[in-house]
């Protein structure tokens, strides 16, 4: 496994505006290390190769997650170069905003690029209700999530799916009037079909598709990534670690501390488990002979598709953030991508990335 130094972190205490005391941790000698960077799409901001994924950081996906560590992390993963953060209004409704506004208080913010995801809906229970992209609702949204994160701008606001009742052109239409205003900086799209992508990009420049794209998840080569290249949009990838099923780490007796909703997925069930957890295994074989972790090599497999796709890694922890950090340096050759062709062949994954009644709200899936 590669060596990346340690970061050192003071504990600082902030106070907010309403007087009310915050403990956060943040770099004591802040030192941006240099990392790759390239270009979101041909018309695009400069970005880290890594992104980071901050959902996790919110509770009610994986599991009970630990504030402090999540602040922490983040600085960490500033320190090491990452620049894209990526998040949704509708993670923790709102819980993950906050928190990385709290993070933006000790970060330099000039050097960030926020992706923020935005439409869906859920009530007081947290139960999800449904979508709006609706022009008047999206810019109410992004009203909110500017006083939440406590900033002037968004780099990349994109719509978390489809709306069926909202032509794509009155949502991308709405958020270049954003765009015009200052408000927004780039648009993005995400979990989106060729066609749709067609139809944005014919009302305002999309700078990228945010899409899952994993070993396990090779959908969008199909027919999204050929027509990504053909308009030069750039992937921002998410799911890499396949939702920490191809990490490595994951185990048939797997628990998590507080719901967790990977558990209901199918791939993540029954015999499709074993399956899975079987080519995680090959993987593995793969992995220790180059003297790198699997989640190294997953990581590393998707940066390698392309210089037009960024990875968005989901570590909520420091130690996670590092072993993910470890795969820029993993270059994969020839015969390495052919082994693992070999062990992870495409479509060789049981089970479908999302339960039934989500696939169906996927126009990428279409």
């Amino acid at each position: 496994m590669f060596d990346i130094p340690d970061v050192s972190f003071a504990i600082v205490r902030i106070i907010d505006r309403a007087g009310k005391a915050h403990i956060a941790a943040t770099p004591s000698t802040f030192r941006r290390r240099t990392m790759q960077q390239l270009r979101l799409g041909n018309t695009g901001p400069m970005v880290s190769r890594l992104g980071l994924g901050c959902m996790g950081m919110s509770p009610d996906f994986y599991g009970d997650a630990d504030r402090a560590e999540s602040l922490a992390t983040l600085a960490a993963a500033v320190e090491a170069g990452i620049t894209l953060l990526d998040t949704g209004d509708f993670y923790g409704m709102g819980h993950n905003e906050m928190l990385i506004g709290e993070a933006l208080r000790t970060l330099p913010r000039d050097r960030l690029q926020i992706s923020v995801k935005f439409g869906a809906q859920r009530g007081p229970d947290g139960a999800w209700i449904g979508y709006d992209a609706r022009p008047a609702a999206l810019k109410t949204a992004l009203a909110y999530t500017l006083k939440r994160l406590g900033t002037d701008h968004i780099d990349i606001y994109r719509p978390a799916r489809l709306d069926p009742a909202v032509p794509i052109e009155e949502t991308v239409g709405a958020i270049a009037e954003l765009v015009q205003a200052g408000y927004v900086r780039h648009i993005g799209l995400s979990e989106v079909g060729a066609e749709t992508i067609r139809r944005a990009a014919a009302v305002h420049p999309i700078v990228d598709l945010q899409i899952e794209y994993s070993l396990i998840s090779r959908g969008p080569e199909r027919e999204i990534l050929p027509t990504l290249r053909e308009l030069g949009i750039g992937m921002t990838a998410y799911g890499v670690l396949s939702r920490g099923l191809i990490s490595g780490h994951w185990s048939k007796d797997q628990q998590a501390k507080g719901p967790d909703w990977r558990l209901a997925g199918p791939r993540f069930q029954g015999a499709n488990l074993d399956h899975n957890l079987a080519l995680v295994e090959a993987l593995r074989t793969i992995a220790e002979a180059r003297g790198v972790s699997v989640a190294q090599v997953a990581i590393a497999w998707v940066a390698a598709q392309g210089d037009d796709i960024v990875p968005l890694v989901g570590a909520r922890r420091r130690d996670r953030l590092t072993e993910s950090l470890g795969a820029l340096k993993v270059v994969l050759g020839t015969d390495d991508l052919a082994a693992i062709a070999a062990a992870v062949p495409a479509d060789a994954a049981a089970g479908d990335r999302y339960p039934t009644a989500m696939l169906a709200h996927l126009d990428s899936e279409r």
